[in-house]
């Protein structure tokens, strides 16, 4: 007793689904979305062996891929919007990077001002203690 014979059209199926899923960019199984035959195999579920046994739908993929310019409209449209992001977050790090620096500029500012504040302090408490003399405009400094 052997093993029972493969259901042919069962895998003809499952290849040509997969191959419509792939060059529609929804693929289910297949983690890139390549119209590559590894990719075809992969998003069918089905053994590399089985597969080629269909070399006829294999080809068929194959050379739709290549009318298709070999990148599904949807997968484009992915790649356009992460250039895009990529190019944002470039931009959003060079602007951080700037603020970071003013930042950090403006820290050492506050730092420097902070010790000349607390000097002043320190030189107005101590004045207190020195009597302040009149000066010649403000009064008579001899008696008469």
């Amino acid at each position: 007793m052997g093993r029972r014979p493969r259901d042919q059209d069962a895998d003809r199926a499952a290849i040509r689904a997969a191959a419509d899923r792939l060059l529609a960019g929804t693929p289910l199984r297949s983690s890139s979305g390549r119209l590559t035959a590894s990719e075809l195999i992969t998003e069918s579920g089905l053994r590399r062996d089985i597969v080629y046994v269909h070399i006829d739908l294999v080809q068929d993929f194959q050379a739709r891929a290549k009318a298709q310019d070999s990148t599904p409209t949807a997968m484009q449209e992915l790649a356009d919007a992460n250039r895009a992001l990529k190019a944002e977050a470039a931009e959003l790090r060079t602007v951080l990077a700037e603020e970071r620096s003013r930042s950090k500029m403006m820290r050492r500012i506050i730092a420097e001002l902070s010790l000349e504040l607390e000097q002043v302090k320190t030189e107005i408490a101590s004045a207190r203690h020195v009597a302040v003399l009149p000066t010649r405009g403000s009064g008579p400094l001899r008696p008469r």
